[in-house]
């Protein structure tokens, strides 16, 4: 398929480990093409006006990791060849290549991350890349994957490498996204492609520097009290970072509960939300984008970006849903 390509072509991913290892991974085989690599402005499931019409002029366009909205994906596909793999909650939209095994109802526990799905699809061999891109995903918990668990731990066996290391890569790795650097997380599928030494990634200095700031402030907002309701834990944060998920993450698995985290200080106009529970999300996702949000997620995770006007509205609609 991807023989077939011809001209300018754009890869649109994802701002974190998996969209960046997933990335990578493509670049890799597509490195006699015409290609660049974008993420989208960090905090947005979605492209802005500006983007959007940006991209329609290249002659392909693969987007991978990142669940936009299907009605842009449609704009684009007018003009534009599209292919997408992903592994988001999303409609399976016809005339495209659109490869999302989790759309054709297959388990997320056999597909991951985006980036095991790239692997699989161009059928290379179990790397660093594609292991990556599942932890940075699931961090500790995918050791209770029976799949998974074995395959990394083979892997690191083979390379010396413990899974503490791995977390670590995608610490360092996602800290780009989270202090706001777009322009680095844009270079990162390139640096991975020059730099195949792990020591790259783990004697990294700048990103070392953005885990020490970030682990300060997340570290600040997970103690911080929050409020309880019907079970359910409710924070409210201000923070410029793009540190959301990880804090809702790290509430999530040591209280055992759902949580809903609303960051105020991350965008002028719009506020964050993101959600994470042990219910299937995706009515939620699709009530919010029936009622013109911008909402993307999977099965036990869902982020949102809503006008702040909007936000206390949609946040009982949320804690509606999950009790």
């Amino acid at each position: 398929m991807f023989e077939q390509l011809t001209g300018s072509g754009l890869l649109l991913h994802h701002w974190d480990t998996d969209g960046i290892c997933s990335a990578r991974l493509l670049l890799e085989h597509l490195q006699m093409k015409n290609v660049v690599n974008k993420t989208p402005e960090l905090g947005n499931y979605y492209l802005t006006t500006e983007e959007l019409e940006r991209y329609q002029h290249y002659d392909f366009m693969i987007i991978v990791d990142m669940a936009i909205p299907e009605d842009q994906v449609k704009v684009l596909a007018r003009t534009t060849e599209v292919m997408i793999f992903d592994h988001h909650l999303q409609n399976i939209i016809p005339g495209i290549l659109h490869h999302n095994p989790i759309s054709q109802e297959k388990s997320n526990e056999e597909y991951p991350s985006a980036s095991w799905i790239v692997n699989q699809y161009m059928r290379k061999d179990i790397n660093l890349y594609a292991l990556l891109g599942i932890v940075g995903d699931h961090e500790q918990r995918i050791l209770k994957n029976t799949i998974f668990s074995p395959l990394i731990s083979d892997f690191c066996n083979q390379h010396h490498l413990t899974f503490q290391d791995l977390l670590q890569m995608v610490y360092l790795l996602d800290s780009n996204y989270k202090v706001g650097d777009r322009t680095t997380v844009e270079k990162a599928p390139h640096l991975l492609l020059q730099h195949s030494d792990v020591r790259y990634i783990l004697g990294n200095r700048t990103w070392k520097k953005n885990l020490t700031l970030l682990e300060k402030e997340i570290t600040t907002y997970v103690q911080m009290p929050g409020e309880e309701k019907d079970g359910i834990m409710v924070k409210w944060i201000q923070t410029s970072y793009n540190i959301i998920s990880t804090v809702t993450r790290r509430i999530a698995w040591e209280q055992k509960k759902d949580v809903v985290v609303v960051n105020t200080g991350f965008f002028k106009d719009k506020d964050q939300l993101y959600v994470r529970s042990t219910k299937n999300l995706q009515p939620l996702i699709n009530q919010g984008r029936s009622k013109g949000l911008r909402c993307g997620g999977k099965t036990e995770v869902m982020g949102a970006v809503v006008p702040k006007e909007r936000t206390e509205e949609f946040l009982q609609e949320i804690l509606r849903f999950l009790q």
